[in-house]
């Protein structure tokens, strides 16, 4: 099996310099990052249109790594594309029926994923709160950590590298038969 690529999927309003999907979009040989066209306004046909030809872009399987809005993204990805996912890393998803510039993303979709994941949420998040972030793990069948008090795992509550991230990350990338289930953590 090809080493999966990392494609980095920002949330709203991208993820600007010195957050940690941008340091490892830059860190990462042969990272992939999602542009959108536009990222305050997001549609959510448009947004998860552009992740899914970044994804056909890439020759073999990727390994996601989605923040906020970006972690919607992903579950509204049509059955077609599933096959090509390693694995998915989804940090502080986004409650789009709480925010109405991000009501096109609703509602979310309470399937369970057909690859392995990873839902890391803070007990603090002002855009999710963590009661949700848990239903949103239970109902997409990923692996669950809570972080206490750690924002919305961005710049603005300290999280630039992200070194336990970064860790998570390499956990989803190492070759894995499809069957494998993550260790709880």
């Amino acid at each position: 099996m090809n080493q999966p690529t990392v494609v980095i999927v920002p949330g709203w309003r991208d993820s600007g310099p010195g957050h940690w999907q941008t340091l490892w979009a830059d860190a990462i040989p042969g990272a992939r990052r999602v542009v959108q066209d536009n990222w305050v306004s997001p549609l959510r046909r448009a947004w998860v249109e552009r992740l899914r030809e970044t994804i056909e872009a890439v020759d073999g399987p990727v390994v996601l790594a989605a923040h906020s809005l970006g972690c919607i993204t992903v579950t509204h990805l049509p059955c077609d594309v599933h096959h090509r996912i390693h694995a998915a890393l989804l940090v502080a998803p986004a409650d789009p029926e709480r925010r109405g510039v991000l009501a096109d993303f609703a509602p979310v979709p309470y399937q369970p994923l057909p690859y392995p994941s990873i839902l890391v949420a803070s007990g603090n998040d002002p855009y999710c709160p963590v009661r949700l972030a848990g239903a949103y793990a239970r109902a997409w069948g990923s692996d669950f950590l809570r972080l206490n008090d750690a924002g919305h795992i961005n710049v603005e509550s300290g999280h630039g590298p992200w070194p336990l991230g970064f860790a998570l990350l390499q956990t989803l990338n190492r070759p894995m038969n499809r069957e494998d289930r993550l260790v709880k953590v």
